[in-house]
């Protein structure tokens, strides 16, 4: 009953929004954080102080079960030691607390380097660094992104925030609006990949990373009229093994051994109060079944997603406040689009899926949002060769769910 009514929900909504678009990209530009205002180069005080943060209810009617969470609240300080160099550190704290032997929680570094001023339009920065990869691993605060979630493909195939140590080198073209990025970083880890959620537990972010292993990123911007396109990729070694620890396990070692492969592309389009996004991210990894036999996993060698995005803000105005937009966003994903031939792998249909999610972003003034959304979701079948010794209160698997969330974000 409480997904058909969210059904007819959900369509009135998007009938009523389908002819216009989506979100808050000209207020994206214009809203300026202390951390913006340091990395422009536009702050009068030396030490600065941002952040931002989050806090949500969802409902999964599958499960009728409701949770609310403080997600994360995030504290960022940096200093301008003189025109040339600066020091950018982040800390974050999620679902609010960390308890011994409790799972949940975090507290983690988010980002942490120094910037090197080499131009006007060219800088360095070294340290622990968020590659710029898809629409979301840079500009991840929640006034910047429609719905109370961060789009799924932005959290299960490019692992949002993303952060590793290393160096970058950010410029843009002198005649052209073209921005690039180019940085060399540490790899990931595949003995931490696991099934159903890619390639995110292999990251290292900074705590005890393996140096023998490398990965190189980069990434083209470029601004045509009202279009801003993208394309970025990244290449990168997944064992940090020594050579005799990784030939015992089969595996290739090296700075770019056992090779990750991923490539993303995204537009926006932004004219007065409609917008529209969309985004295609394709992950290749061509010796998963090494990786599979060595560490008893489930991965698959090829996982891809995509999204697209429209909304209209209905309060539009040039100085953009307030801002009440409705979106629609149709996302769709496989975590195990192709496995490795001969089988060893196990098909999982649940990891192939579909998502509509409509809903309202309220922001009074553009550092503040009050959010709301329903997201449909379409899965393929279980595989009963996946279950083993399911829970005795386990409910039959259902491939399709509504959820309901609210949520509340800011960035100073």
């Amino acid at each position: 009953m409480h997904l058909k009514k969210a059904y007819i929900l959900t369509t009135l909504v998007v009938i009523n929004i389908s002819a216009i678009a989506q979100t808050r990209t000209n207020a994206q530009n214009l809203v300026l954080t202390n951390e913006d205002s340091l990395n422009q180069g536009v702050n009068k005080q030396k030490t600065v102080i941002s952040g931002y943060g989050s806090a949500s209810y969802r409902r999964n009617f599958n499960e009728q079960q409701s949770t609310i969470n403080l997600d994360r609240i995030v504290l960022f300080i940096g200093h301008k030691f003189n025109e040339k160099i600066s020091v950018f550190s982040e800390m974050e704290v999620e679902d609010a607390k960390v308890a011994g032997g409790a799972d949940g929680g975090e507290i983690a570094i988010e980002q942490a380097y120094l910037k090197f001023n080499l131009s006007r339009k060219q800088y360095i920065i070294a340290g622990l660094i968020i590659p710029r990869i898809g629409l979301l691993n840079e500009n991840h605060l929640p006034v910047n992104f429609n719905g109370t979630e961060r789009p799924l493909i932005e959290q299960l195939v490019i692992p949002a925030t993303w952060r590793e140590l290393g160096i970058a080198l950010y410029g843009s073209a002198k005649n052209h609006p073209l921005n690039y990025s180019l940085a060399l970083m540490n790899g990931l880890n595949s003995a931490g990949f696991e099934h159903g959620s890619g390639i995110r537990e292999g990251r290292f972010e900074g705590r005890n990373a393996s140096a023998n292993n490398l990965a190189v990123t980069g990434s083209l911007q470029y601004n045509w009229q009202n279009f801003k396109f993208q394309v970025s990729g990244y290449l990168g070694g997944t064992v940090g093994l020594s050579k005799r620890a990784a030939d015992s396990l089969n595996l290739n070692s090296g700075a770019f051994g056992t090779t990750l492969y991923l490539a993303e592309g995204n537009v926006q389009y932004t004219k007065n109060a409609f917008s529209a996004r969309a985004l295609f991210a394709n992950i290749s990894y061509p010796d998963a079944a090494k990786v599979n036999v060595a560490y008893a996993k489930n991965l698959a060698t090829n996982m891809y997603g995509g999204y697209i995005e429209v909304g209209y803000d209905w309060l539009y105005k040039k100085q953009q406040q307030p801002n009440f937009t409705t979106f629609a966003r149709y996302e769709f994903f496989d975590l195990n689009a192709t496995i490795p031939s001969p089988p060893k792998a196990i098909y999982d249909g649940t990891l192939k899926q579909q998502h509509l999610i409509v809903g309202i972003s309220y922001l009074p003034i553009p550092n503040v949002v009050v959010k709301t959304d329903v997201r449909l979701a379409n899965t393929g079948n279980q595989n009963p060769d996946l279950i083993i010794n399911p829970a005795p209160n386990a409910i039959p698997y259902n491939p399709k769910n509504t959820f309901f969330n609210i949520g509340i974000g800011y960035s100073f």
